[in-house]
This record gives structure tokens, sequence and C-alpha cells, in this order.
């Protein structure tokens, strides 16, 4: 029971342990697309250039994309967004888009696409074709 009674004694008072730093990607300017209305608001009515990922949950390339593109916007500092469409839940949109194979990036400014990106891409490619869209003046 002393020993127990020590053990106790040696450990650190709450809050000591505090973990001050992050090691993700700011999240704040990637979204997952909710319905319609959501993408309207969010991606048409946009001051800002997106890009639209249309992926689906059961694409191994679309999941290995994912990281990249994310890290990408996260090196961007919320110049640019980035909106995530699955194909499975809002097929209308991909098929207004003429999705038709994914993982597709879509670059949309003012409500207009201006550049598209099909398959799976390497991070600098994706890095070079981002800061392409970013750079573009309106």
């Amino acid at each position: 029971m002393a020993a127990i009674q020590k053990l106790l004694n040696l450990r650190a008072p709450i809050g000591t342990f505090v973990r001050g730093i992050s090691t993700s990607v700011p999240r704040f300017e990637i979204f997952k697309v909710q319905s319609p209305e959501e993408f309207n608001e969010k991606v048409r009515n946009s001051k800002d250039p997106v890009i639209v990922d249309f992926f689906a949950t059961w694409c191994a390339p679309c999941r290995m994309l994912t990281p990249r593109i994310e890290t990408v916007i996260g090196e961007n500092e919320g110049k640019i967004k980035l909106a995530k469409v699955d194909i499975d839940e809002h097929t209308d949109l991909a098929l207004d888009y003429e999705v038709q194979s994914v993982p597709v990036l879509l670059a949309i400014r003012d409500g207009k696409v201006e550049q598209r990106l099909v398959g799976l891409q390497d991070t600098d490619k994706l890095r070079t074709w981002v800061q392409n869209v970013v750079g573009k003046t309106k």
C-alpha cells in the first residue's frame, strides 16, 4: 500500500503536460460539401478561388490524393479553399461538372471552371497547379 501511495505522490499536477504545438494542416479552408445549397454558397459565390475535389470513398487514388492536396492548400495560408465533393452523395454536382472518373480537381473562380486536373498527381505537380490558380488575377 505504501508503494502505491509513493507512486501517486510522484505524478505530475494536472495541466503540467500541455502540448502546445500542432502538426496538422489547418483545416479552416478545407470543407466537405454537405448540400447543393452549400456548394452554391461556398464555391460558386466565393470571392476567393476554390479547388473542388471530386472523390469517392471507395477510390484508392482519391485516398492517396487527399493528404497531398490538403498539404498544398494549407501551404497557401488561406489564399485558396478546398471543397471536397463525394460523387456518391452528390451525383448531380458530378454530372453538372462532367466528372466521368475520380479523382478530379477543378479550379473555380467567380463560379466558372478555370482549370481541370484528372487523376492522381504528385505533390510537386499539385503545388505548381495550385500556385498557377492562386497567381491568376481576376
